[in-house]
């Protein structure tokens, strides 16, 4: 009997056309990949144990007495605001990971696999998620041990920790495209520290808005991290949902409405 052969190009086109179902269940797949790769080099992280515990002490104990008179009467005010930090800076590392497995050649050899093309990046986004959960548990475990009592509640709390896992997680398709168009890592980590250091530190973060200049206080007004810190502050502090939330969610929304189609297109290009 003759043997058939699937040409390349064919076999690349059934790939293509894989159905949902079989995309979903790949990009867990990929996901479930990304969080072995956490369990055989725990010390990726570093950066979502040790930066929330470190990050809440040395703000809490240098801002404290200056801005709120002592330490247990800012804690409502820093615990949030650290959060919304240390969860949206860890979303970069998104970005570098896929630029580095990039560069290894990593994606060449799932593209021999029969999945769906866009399974490995889906599954490095939602592994990283893993990596929000745990920052946020963390920033609010360091808070109640330092003092911290949120007054809305537990369920306002787990609210507000899903608000800032899934702003995070729309913040990574920015990174993830820089990690797609960038040509080195470090490049990557540049540009996206370039972009967010100004986001996370001209916010209401820290300090009230109402003690900076009216030029600044423009800004970070409109900052979308701030908005962010607020909804949390008001859920957390107050257990209530107000604009600042809704603000938040479309502000996420938009930029995976925007992102993960240019993203997902520049992922195809380049694998």
């Amino acid at each position: 009997m003759r043997s058939t052969t699937i040409q390349p190009g064919i076999e690349r086109k059934l790939k293509n056309h894989t159905s949902f179902g079989q995309t979903v269940r790949h990009s867990l797949t990929m996901a479930y990949r990304g969080l072995l790769k956490i369990r055989r080099t725990p010390e990726q992280l570093f950066d979502v144990t040790l930066q929330p515990i470190i990050f809440t002490l040395m703000f809490t104990y240098i801002f404290g007495g200056a801005i709120s008179g002592d330490v247990a009467s800012y804690l409502p005010i820093i615990i949030p605001g650290i959060l919304v930090q240390t969860v949206i800076t860890t979303s970069i590392v998104t970005g570098v990971q896929l630029r580095e497995d990039m560069d290894k050649g990593v994606f060449d050899r799932f593209k021999s696999l029969p999945i769906a093309r866009i399974a490995p990046l889906a599954g490095a986004l939602l592994a990283d998620t893993i990596r929000y959960t745990i920052a946020t548990v963390l920033t609010f475990s360091m808070g109640y041990i330092m003092g911290f009592r949120p007054e809305g509640g537990l369920e306002h709390v787990a609210l507000a920790a899903l608000l800032v896992i899934f702003c995070s997680w729309a913040m990574s398709w920015i990174f993830a495209f820089f990690g797609v168009i960038a040509r080195t890592a470090s490049s990557v980590q540049g540009i996206s520290m370039l972009v967010l250091f100004p986001l996370t530190f001209l916010s209401n973060t820290f300090v009230p808005v109402d003690t900076m200049p009216d030029w600044l206080q423009w800004f970070v007004n409109v900052n979308p991290v701030s908005h962010l810190v607020s909804a949390v502050r008001d859920l957390t502090n107050a257990g209530t949902i107000g604009w600042n939330f809704a603000i938040s969610l479309i502000a996420a929304c938009a930029i995976v409405a925007v992102f993960a189609p240019i993203t997902v297109r520049a992922y195809m290009r380049r694998t």
